[in-house]
Parts: structure tokens; sequence; C-alpha cells
């Protein structure tokens, strides 16, 4: 569903030619300055053309660069959603479970653990079609990052801002994973519903095999991704610039290694698949391979169909800001001299 949209979204690109227009302006009222310092006195070069305003050439250059701006925005189309409709698709629950503990930072797998199955995630996002998708983030416990929605440019910008410090508690709980990932399905769906775990699989906080017997029960498919090595590696940890590595409390480097053996269980209890993660393929698309064999579900979705523009109140903006730029004279006029605006005069 979305209620609002730029129906040329981009012509928004023009807005970052702001800065370099004030930039300009800036540079050119500083040469004008030093001219007139070779002349001679600032003040008595003032006094010489008293019809020379300092304020008006700005509040022209302000109101140029709002009817600027609102000449892009009209450009682009802003458009709200007037006609709503219930569409109904064909297609698969999917909610994807990632670790954000500290372990996922590890550089085994470049540029690291978390960054690299974020990638695969967004380009996963980038081939779904009527899927219903949501997103877990989990370490010491599980939040809910994104309800299951098909909202994708939505799912995508969340997941941008993802990262371990969005957690309070650290840890790695696969199972509180599991158990919020049964209750994050649509209600009322029976079918075609799978999990995907990314994880390195270090579990020190519950039992996630037990949670996915229960997944098992509730007919969700879990399918598990094992990132990292199994030889293990420690953790880097920037502090003021400067790179180390993370330390317990007794000060010794923490080594973090891929548990496969706990990945595989939880696949085997739901009848899923486990696959180990490389440099060159995370795994992802392996296994939605697997999730598009099956039955796919009748999932209704609500929606905007109809647009209605709003580009006409943006238009009118540019065209009076430029009426009165076009009235408005940069030297004074003596029959105006008296009369004050924005309580300075002009």
């Amino acid at each position: 569903m979305q209620l609002f949209r730029f129906a040329n979204p981009d012509f928004l690109y023009l807005l970052l030619l702001l800065p370099v227009v004030i930039l300009l302006y800036i540079i050119n009222e500083i040469r004008k300055k030093r001219a007139l310092r070779r002349l001679g006195d600032i003040n008595l070069v003032g006094s010489l053309v008293p019809e020379l305003s300092k304020i008006r050439p700005v509040v022209k250059f302000i109101l140029q660069l709002i009817a600027f701006s609102a000449g892009i925005i009209m450009l682009s189309r802003p458009q709200f959603g007037s006609k709503i409709e219930d569409v109904k698709k064909q297609g698969v629950e999917v909610i994807i479970a990632l670790d954000v503990s500290n372990s996922m930072l590890a550089e085994d797998i470049q540029p690291d653990r978390l960054t690299r199955a974020k990638q695969a995630i967004s380009r996963l996002v980038d081939n779904l079609d009527n899927d219903k998708i949501g997103l877990i983030v989990f370490a010491g416990d599980a939040y809910t990052q994104i309800p299951v929605t098909t909202d994708y440019v939505s799912a995508k910008m969340f997941l941008s801002t993802i990262n371990p410090d969005i957690v309070p508690k650290q840890g790695t709980a696969i199972g509180s994973a599991i158990s919020l990932g049964i209750r994050s399905f649509s209600p009322g769906e029976e079918k075609s519903k799978a999990m995907i775990i990314i994880t390195d699989g270090e579990n020190h906080e519950d039992d996630p095999v037990t949670n996915a017997e229960e997944a098992s029960k509730a007919g969700i498919i879990i399918h598990t991704i094992g990132i990292g090595s199994t030889e293990g590696v420690p953790v880097p940890v920037i502090t003021n610039g400067k790179t180390d590595y993370l330390k317990d409390v007794d000060g010794n480097t923490v080594i973090t290694k891929l548990d496969e053996d706990i990945l595989k269980k939880i696949a085997i209890t739901t009848n899923g698949k486990y696959v180990r993660a490389s440099n060159s393929n995370i795994g992802l698309d392996e296994i939605f391979s697997e999730i598009r064999k099956m039955k796919k579900q009748e999932l209704e979705s609500t929606m905007y169909t109809e647009y209605n523009d709003q580009f006409q109140i943006f238009a009118a903006i540019a065209l009076f800001l430029l009426m009165v730029d076009f009235i408005l004279m940069e030297r004074k006029n003596k029959r105006l001299a008296n009369i004050r605006l924005f309580k300075f005069k002009v």
C-alpha cells in the first residue's frame, strides 16, 4: 500500500544542485564586496549610492531558490492515492531472521558477515514479486524489524539501518527468533510459510531445536544459513578510529566459530535445508528456489490503484514567487523607501 508517491522521482535528484547554487551565490557576494573595497570605504560607497539595497538581492535570491525547489517538486509529480483496492495474489510468506550479534562483524566473510548477509537479502527483495516478506533481528533476544509485508521499498529501507547497536542485549538466542517468527506469520494462513535463519550458529541463550519442533507443528519450514568459518576468527571492534578485537571479561580475545551442528538440526526438524555461506554465495538464492516449490497461497493485500496529481500546488507557489521576484527591484525606490517589510527597510 502506498498513499503518497512521486510519479517522476528522478527529477528529485535536481535538488542536489541547491547547495551548489547557494555556494556560487556566496562566492559571488564575496567577490562583489572585494570589488567595492577596491573602490574605497564600503560605507562611503554606500552613501554615494543611497538607492543601493543590501537586503533586496538576498530576498530575491531566496525567492528564486524556493521557486526553483517548488518547480523541481512539480516536475516530480507528487501524487496521493485516491482509490483503494484489495488485490489477491498467489505467493508465499517468508520471514528472515538475521543474527545481529557482535560476532556477525567477523571478517571471514567479506566485508564482514553481517554486511554480506544484508547485501544478499537486499538482492533477494529486488527479485520478489507477489510474496510477503518479514524481517526479525536477534542477538540476546529477538525483535521484529519488519512485519510481513509486500512493501519491498520499506523493507529495503529498514534493512539498511540494521547493525548490532539496534539491539539492547547481546548474545545469540536462535530459539527466541524462531518463537517470534511463529507468532509473526499472518493469522489464518495454513500453508506456504517459510523461515530463513542467517547466523553463525553460536547459540548461547536457549534451546532452538525445541522451538523448531513447535514451528514444525505449526507447519512452518525453517531453512538455515551458516555464515562464517568453523576454524574461528576474532571479532574486530573500532574504538576512537583504531581497530582492536573483542575481548571477554578476562581480557582474552573472543574467537567466533560457525556452529553448523545446531543449524543442521533446526533444518532437519522442520524439513528445511541447511546451506553453508561462502564469500561468493551466501545461499539465499538456493534456499529461495526451494521455497518457490512450496504450494502458493492466496495472499490478499490492500493497495492504491489510482492517484491524484498534486503538482498544481507547487506550480502555483513557483509562479507566485517568480512574480514577486520580478516585481521586487534590486535598488530602492524613493517612493517606497518608508515601507517596511519583515521589520526592516527595503
